[in-house]
């Protein structure tokens, strides 16, 4: 029998691990990821969110292991996406008397245009519930990353229920960052931001500026591993990546057809080491995409490129850029580059593409026919050292 465990005395975890999962919304999830759902007991019963459909069943065994489901008395539902609520229609049947507690009014909204008719209860920013010893206290932090979302804080405990803020995805059996490795707990966890909430940097500056004041020594992520020994480090890393601030890196990523586009591209990174900035090195041909994003997210260059083919440029890159519009990463200086046979559009492609998604273009773009000479290397050299 699966079996909870307890974070803390009277709080549990009920949640489920993925250990299988590799992609969520075209983000690569090498190392899996859990659903985390938590259960306090006191006078009054709260099981704080659920969990993803297909994992319900482990959720109610391991609520069942420390007390009858039919014993809830709330469910609360801090995000209404369906890794955080899909087995919701299916808890709310096994706890016939419990009220579910969501956001007013976009949680509401959400959860009733996805599951229908329920005993919702919405509650606003500052409103507070008795579970009896403990208290909670909801916080809205909408577009963090949904317009529903909030956390949960227990004033009593000193705990932090975050939902998709803080969190990774990553797969583990020991729920504590003090239990696992933290350098890829941090290494997740940027990957998570960069991919997930790096649009709304704005709206992750607001909630961590509601959040400030809230004395917190524990941080139950919805995803992942959670937090009690490095919660200045995680709030830290957030509060920089949510400013926008940028090193003194750089990106180069490209896709290559018969070679010479790959050879620009090392020659870019190249000129780009001996400026003394740091690089990350992205082949399409073998790299994720998402891989990408978490390197964009700290760093101040991004180079791209692309050959010609059919008067476009190769479909990897069209598919990269298309996903780093999506996060308006304003701020980077950006440059295009790529090699062609005859017609050559596609590195102006690229360029139009950097600037729709809002990158200052800091070089000009940089066309080769047919295989880079040495000349043109030295050349690729001397604008990377001017700039």
């Amino acid at each position: 029998m699966l079996k909870a465990i307890e974070m803390k005395k009277g709080i549990y975890w009920v949640g489920a691990v993925d250990w299988s999962m590799r992609s969520f919304h075209g983000y690569s999830t090498r190392r899996g990821s859990s659903y985390n759902a938590y259960l306090i007991l006191d006078e009054k019963i709260a099981l704080i969110d659920t969990v993803k459909a297909p994992f319900v069943a482990e959720l109610l065994e391991r609520v069942s292991s420390v007390v009858d489901p039919k014993k809830i008395d709330y469910i609360i539902s801090n995000h209404v996406e369906p890794d955080h609520s899909g087995s919701l229609p299916i808890v709310a049947k096994c706890c016939p008397n419990a009220k579910i507690v969501t956001s007013a009014p976009n949680g509401l909204k959400g959860l009733t245009g996805r599951y229908g008719e329920l005993p919702y209860q919405a509650v606003k920013t500052g409103e507070t519930l008795s579970l009896g010893a403990r208290t909670l206290s909801f916080v809205a932090t909408p577009m963090l990353h949904w317009p529903d979302s909030m956390v949960t804080y227990c004033p009593e405990e000193k705990i932090l229920f975050s939902n998709d803020a803080f969190g990774q995805h990553l797969a583990a059996n020991r729920r504590f960052d003090d239990e696992n490795d933290l350098s890829i707990i941090m290494e997740e966890a940027k990957k998570y931001y960069a991919n997930i909430l790096m649009l709304y940097g704005k709206q992750a500056q607001t909630a961590l500026a509601a959040l400030g004041s809230l004395p917190i020594e524990m941080i139950l992520t919805g995803h992942g591993i959670s937090w009690r020994a490095h919660i200045p480090e995680i709030l830290e890393a957030y509060k920089k990546w949510s400013a926008g601030d940028l090193e003194e890196k750089a990106v180069v990523v490209f896709d290559s057809m018969w070679g010479s586009t790959e050879r620009l591209a090392k020659a870019i990174t190249d000129a780009f080491t001996a400026k003394g900035v740091p690089v990350a090195y992205f082949d399409l041909r073998a790299d994720h995409i998402s891989d990408v994003i978490t390197e964009v997210l700290t760093s101040k260059y991004l180079a791209v490129g692309s050959p010609t083919i059919n008067n476009q440029m190769m479909p990897p890159v069209a598919a990269f850029l298309c996903y780093l519009k999506g996060f308006v990463p304003k701020g980077r200086r950006a440059f295009a580059f790529g090699s062609f046979g005859w017609g050559g559009q596609s590195v102006g492609l690229v360029e139009d593409e950097l600037k729709a998604a809002g990158c200052e273009i800091c070089l000009e773009k940089i066309r080769v026919k047919d295989v880079p000479t040495q000349d043109d290397l030295v050349a690729i050299r001397e604008k990377i050292t001017a700039l």
